[in-house]
């Protein structure tokens, strides 16, 4: 039955990505790296086609369980392969959590290691609907362009495909399916030019025996100086195996258009377990993105530099550039000799009354 769903679901997946080929022409890439640290949400973008990013941190937790009497110290990385594929709107993204967590069992006095993959998926991120793509700048109000307004509210929507992996016997996930696939719905929205809100909703590991809910609502804020940004995060996870309400706040620094770093910390609200954890970590964009050539027939008026004016061809007069010693008095040339010649006989020849 598990293995029917499967399939199931993977062609219906196939069959909605075909549908879609023809909607997936505008162009995502932006001349400034587009990275979803330092929290968890996911933009509603893709990266470009043919664009390569790396997003990676080490992050450190603690965790106790007040019912089960455990304290346990993790650390471990964050990773994300992000590339363009295909077009410009459609994204392929291996994410991965690789993670120790000692642990001691304060009720019976014993302790343990576990090492593994926490989190092991890749999908696909498609976006259907861009906000902004006829969304012009109003010429004749600063205000209308930067104050918020209730249409700013109508969010970028995309869709992600993908699927968990479980190698070999997890000590995380004992007992589930090799594989479970995951769906989700992200969007984002220009509050102003300085805020943008994510929001991401997520049904995962389906078909397995534990599947989980989730959501995840992200709001950014760029400051004076566009290379600094801050961020406040809540997440929410439902599943029988755990659930927790996760809050989180960071920091991000931008140093070039390919290369940002960031750190953050947060918490968790309950007691089972309470968690406190910080991360930071680096996201570099490897940048292969060419534009895709534009028949002329096709373009829009002033987009090639704009209309050729009947005399831009002809040739312009060369200045005089001067002898390269303007700023030295080397008296003057045998035309202005020659011409004070003349004027002097001319006044010798006039009669003074």
């Amino acid at each position: 039955m598990g293995v029917l769903f499967d399939l199931n679901f993977i062609k219906r997946s196939s069959l909605f990505l075909i549908l879609l080929i023809p909607f997936l022409g505008a162009s995502q890439y932006t001349d400034v790296i587009n990275s979803n640290r330092p929290g968890f949400s996911v933009s509603a973008y893709a990266i470009g086609k043919n664009v390569l990013q790396l997003e990676s941190g080490l992050f450190y937790e603690q965790q106790d369980h007040s019912i089960l009497n455990t304290q346990s110290n993790l650390i471990g990385t964050d990773i994300s392969l992000r590339y363009g594929l295909l077009f410009e709107r459609l994204e392929l993204n291996w994410e991965a959590t690789f993670q120790n967590q000692d642990i001691t069992f304060s009720n019976f006095g014993t302790s343990n290691s576990y090492t593994d993959f926490y989190r092991n998926r890749i999908g696909l991120k498609f976006l259907i609907y861009d906000r902004y793509k006829e969304d012009k700048p109003n010429l004749y109000s600063w205000r209308a362009n930067n104050v918020f307004q209730l249409k700013n509210l109508i969010p970028s929507v995309s869709l992600y495909a993908g699927a968990n992996f479980v190698l070999g016997e997890n000590p995380f996930y004992v007992g589930d399916p090799s594989y479970s696939p995951r769906v989700m719905v992200a969007t984002q929205s220009r509050l102003t030019p300085k805020f943008v809100l994510i929001s991401n909703f997520a049904y995962d590991r389906i078909g397995s025996d534990y599947p989980e809910m989730s959501y995840l609502f992200s709001i950014s804020h760029a400051f004076r100086n566009p290379k600094w940004s801050v961020f406040l995060e809540n997440q929410g996870i439902k599943s029988d195996r755990y659930s927790d309400f996760l809050l989180r706040s960071g920091v991000a620094h931008l140093f070039n258009e390919n290369l940002q770093a960031d750190f953050n910390l947060g918490a968790s609200v309950k007691n089972s377990p309470s968690r406190i954890f910080m991360s930071m970590g680096v996201s570099y964009r490897f940048d292969f993105h060419k534009d895709a050539p534009k028949a002329i027939e096709d373009q829009n008026a002033n987009e090639n530099g704009g209309e050729i004016k009947k005399k831009s061809l002809k040739k312009k007069k060369k200045k005089n550039k001067g002898s390269g010693a303007e700023d030295i008095d080397l008296g003057p040339t045998k035309k202005q000799l020659r011409k004070l010649k003349k004027e002097k006989k001319k006044n010798k020849g006039a009669i003074d009354f």
